[in-house]
């Protein structure tokens, strides 16, 4: 988090964004005094990077956890736009739940949670002692298996219902694949994943 002073918010916010060398449409800001005299005026502002909606999903995620009697140990980084998060307890299956479903939960809270607080929208990801990579890695497997029989059969493969990350593990694996097409079909927590076949 920088702060940046000047005589008018658009003037602060392009010098925020001169210094961090990104349009003023995409700062992460707010405004934290605004002074406005007679004869003078001064507007400072506070902007964020996705370092710092990292660190406040991290303390986030400990105090809620912490509120469950359970300790976690967090790691983070930053990667192409997603804040991705990795846990680890001596209680990781309850921190996963059936299914992954307490995973999940927790994931959709701790993005609401940092969005909310700095007002913009940030893609978040956790994962739970390597829980999320190994089931992308089973989902790939799967999803190459089932496409390699729609190119034979020419019949339409429907997988079951899926997370957004997960569907986006099954998309990326048949990228590329040719005469192979998928689409994400259904609402809510039935939209799964379909495997076309294309001429």
């Amino acid at each position: 988090m920088k702060e940046y002073s000047a005589k008018t918010k658009e003037e602060a916010l392009n010098d925020a964004a001169l210094e961090l060398g990104v349009a003023i449409e995409s700062l992460v800001y707010r405004i934290v005094d605004e002074k406005k005299g007679l004869f003078s005026k001064k507007v400072t502002i506070e902007v964020f990077d996705e370092e710092d909606a990292s660190i406040y999903a991290e303390e986030y995620l400990k105090k809620v956890i912490a509120g469950l009697g359970i300790d976690i140990e967090t790691t983070s980084e930053v990667k192409n736009g997603v804040i991705r998060i990795s846990l680890n307890s001596s209680r990781n299956p309850v921190l996963i739940g059936k299914g992954g479903r307490t995973l999940q939960a927790l994931n959709e809270l701790t993005r609401l949670a940092v969005s909310n607080h700095f007002q913009h929208r940030y893609r978040v990801l956790l994962d739970v002692n390597g829980y999320k990579e190994d089931k992308y890695s089973r989902l790939a497997y799967l999803a190459r298996k089932e496409a390699r029989y729609v190119l034979r059969s020419h019949v339409d493969a429907h997988l079951d219902p899926m997370t957004p990350d997960e569907r986006r593990a099954v998309h990326n694996a048949l990228n590329g694949m040719e005469h192979i097409k998928t689409e994400s079909e259904g609402e809510g927590n039935n939209r799964a994943v379909v495997i076309k076949y294309v001429e």
